[in-house]
């Protein structure tokens, strides 16, 4: 029995219309007794008969929309707790067997759990707070042993680690993970505002080199420096034919531009500027 199948039998299931007319139109569909049960979850495992198994889904939709009303506080929708628990049950319609002497809610109950329990972890928080099994019993029961919002105290942390088993780091640790909330890699923060850092910006450059970067300031600096001192050794005409033809930001002047201006010819500026960049190339290699 696929959960496709099956689903598709329920129109319950696909019923247009608010929650709470699902759930009006579930409390409508009777509840079998054990032995109607038992005659049914034998029939679908003697005979593969889809219908018996179909009626044994339907008779618990009821108690699928129960169990999801208990995870309410998580934040997510119950519309979706109710059809992750449906699928939960189908699985469990599936594995059941009459022999073991157990009513099927009694059974059920784990898939239906189960398959909520993997759907809040999915969507709680876009990073998962809880992987390991270990983790995932705490981050439920957490929940549940806490008797008030905010952050435990010592005493709580401790009664909590000792009802469950675990050390107090432990608690501690998903008390931070459940209180925390998901936020950005790297998202730029406004210089304006009041934020925190993004965690990219917490990360080790492994490539800096504080060394290696304190002394390129102090070679750009000392560049500078002979730079202004060379400018300073020329005549104010071959100062400024250079600054104009290599130190301007916006436009470099054209060696006609400035002919014109000082009345000679190109080729006379072109000697000018060869003459400075030569006296002023003398100082940075000596």
């Amino acid at each position: 029995m696929s959960n496709t199948l099956v689903a598709s039998n329920f129109p319950v299931l696909n019923a247009l219309g608010s929650l709470d007319a699902y759930v009006n139109a579930v409390h409508q569909i009777p509840m079998l007794t054990q032995a109607e049960e038992q005659a049914l979850a034998r029939r679908f495992l003697g005979e593969s008969d889809l219908d018996a198994a179909k009626q044994m889904v339907l008779a618990h939709l009821r108690f699928v929309v129960h169990v999801a009303r208990g995870y309410s506080g998580y934040g997510l929708q119950v519309g979706d707790l109710i059809q992750e628990g449906n699928i939960g049950l189908m699985k469990a319609v599936k594995r059941f067997d009459p022999d073991h002497g157990v009513r099927l809610v009694s059974f059920a109950v784990h898939w239906i759990r189960a398959e909520m329990h993997e759907f809040i972890l999915r969507n709680w928080r876009i990073v998962k707070v809880a992987t390991t099994k270990a983790q995932r019993k705490l981050f439920f029961n957490l929940r549940k042993s806490k008797k008030r919002l905010g952050w435990m105290n010592a005493e709580e942390v401790n009664t909590v680690a000792r009802e469950l088993g675990v050390p107090a780091a432990t608690v501690l640790e998903m008390e931070s993970r459940l209180n925390g909330r998901d936020v950005a890699f790297d998202t730029p923060v406004d210089a304006d505002e009041d934020e925190r850092p993004s965690p990219a910006a917490f990360l080790i450059d492994h490539t800096a080199d504080p060394y290696g970067m304190v002394e390129a300031e102090s070679e750009e600096e000392s560049s500078l420096d002979t730079l202004h001192e060379g400018l300073g050794k020329l005549d104010k005409r071959s100062r400024d034919i250079i600054q104009r033809r290599w130190l301007k930001d916006d436009s470099k002047a054209t060696l006609q531009e400035l002919a014109n201006e000082y009345g000679v010819s190109a080729e006379r500026i072109r000697q000018i500027e060869a003459n400075a960049m030569k006296r002023m190339r003398a100082l940075f290699v000596a």
